[in-house]
């Protein structure tokens, strides 16, 4: 007996790769936290290797540092030995959900988030009721209730809310493929303006686009929580919704889902599912490889620039939403000075499971983006979107957060 059961355990080859050189506490959030080993990639690793030994249990303890870490993959970035310490933590989850008893209180909220934010018809319902708590000032609610209010993405304009998606747009001029688009739940019902000039700026640049209703969801919240069973379903349904539209690429917005997506053929373990992954893109990482169709016009804006880590660490897509916003005429590109490595603290679940963290991170993140003098912020996620304007908001400096397909868009608008 050991404190991992048989069924997909972190593997020991992984582990044995780790030589525990330290260069990834440096890019570690818990561990630039607290200068806690045990809060630190090779801290768990270590904890990892114990929990496969023979009359291992998994303590309160060994949980603990397994929760506070936001799956960010800084440490896949920065590892010499190649460490795919995302394939560690993505198989310790699942064993901790399945051989750990959280309290009552722990299980009730986990149960209301999981029970809300994959469902998009749900979160349309819970939308402006998040919105109408903040304007009354409930905001300053305590607990979970308080946290969800304040870190939820502020609800779209009712027109948006009302206005559908098309489930198919021709592309513009000489069309050079096809491709079809992920709705999800978040950024769907938060932010249904970003998939409209998603597919506005993709037809533009020649794409025949495709927005079927369905998956609702492509399982990421569960997958990076360790609710196994629910993630493959949804991955399975995913790829088959996916696969019968015929197109050349799978495109994402939110970088989460993104991850999620590519990261199929890995867990699922089938021909099928590695094909549907390496079909995968998000629309940045697609748009900014290829040579332009539509011109761009002015953008006059000092925008600093924030790497999600699903999009920098976990797909290593860091060079072509830059260059999209540097090919926009006016528009001055500005880098985070200070800890740009560092997650932001939203890690999708993170800030409302580990609120103190989350909160520190953020703070620090939105303070390090304010020194830049930025007028506004780009970044291609939702969950970080939400947390940088919660944060900036509580600093009392509020700056627009903007997806960088968003300005992309402008600068197409402009330019015809």
């Amino acid at each position: 007996m050991a404190a991992f059961d048989p069924h997909r355990p972190p593997e020991q080859a992984v582990i044995d790769r780790c030589v525990h050189c330290g260069f990834c506490l440096d890019t570690c959030p818990t561990y630039a936290l607290w200068a806690n080993e045990a809060d630190s990639p090779r801290g768990r690793i270590v904890l990892a290797s114990e929990g496969l030994q023979e009359g291992s249990v998994l303590s309160e303890q060994m949980v603990t540092h397994f929760d506070r870490c936001l799956g960010c993959m800084a440490c896949v970035t920065a590892c010499p030995s190649g460490v795919q310490y995302d394939h560690l933590i993505e198989r310790i989850r699942p064993q901790v959900e399945r051989h750990h008893r959280r309290s009552a209180r722990e299980r009730a909220l986990r149960r209301v988030l999981f029970e809300t934010l994959p469902h998009p018809r749900r979160l349309r319902v819970l939308a402006p009721l998040l919105g109408a708590a903040r304007a009354v000032r409930a905001d300053r609610l305590p607990g979970p209730a308080g946290r969800m209010v304040r870190l939820a993405p502020r609800p779209p304009s009712r027109q948006a809310r009302r206005e559908p998606l098309p489930g198919r747009t021709a592309a513009v001029g000489a069309a050079r493929g096809r491709v079809a688009l992920l709705l999800g739940c978040v950024q769907r019902v938060f932010y249904p303006d970003v998939h409209r000039v998603t597919i506005q700026a993709l037809a533009a640049e020649g794409y025949e686009v495709l927005a079927p209703a369905l998956p609702e969801c492509c399982g990421a919240l569960e997958l990076h929580s360790g609710r196994e069973e629910a993630a493959l379903a949804r991955a399975r349904a995913t790829i088959a919704a996916f696969d019968e539209l015929g197109v050349d690429h799978v495109l994402t917005s939110a970088a989460g889902c993104g991850s999620a997506m590519k990261d199929y053929g890995y867990v699922l373990d089938s021909d099928q599912a590695r094909e549907f992954s390496a079909r995968v893109k998000d629309v940045l990482e697609l748009l900014g490889s290829v040579e332009p169709h539509a011109p761009r016009g002015p953008v006059a804006l000092k925008v600093a620039y924030h790497d999600p880590c699903h999009l920098a660490h976990a797909q290593g897509v860091r060079t072509e939403p830059r260059a999209l916003l540097r090919a926009i005429p006016g528009l001055e590109l500005l880098e985070v000075p200070v800890e740009r490595e560092i997650c932001c603290g939203s890690a999708g679940l993170y800030n409302l499971l580990q609120p103190e963290a989350a909160a520190e991170l953020g703070r620090r993140k939105a303070g390090h983006i304010l020194e830049t003098g930025a007028e506004a912020i780009a970044a291609a996620n939702p969950g970080c979107s939400a947390q940088l304007e919660a944060h900036l908001q509580a600093l009392g400096r509020p700056l627009p957060v903007y997806h960088p397909i968003e300005l992309v868009w402008r600068s197409i608008q402009s330019g015809t």
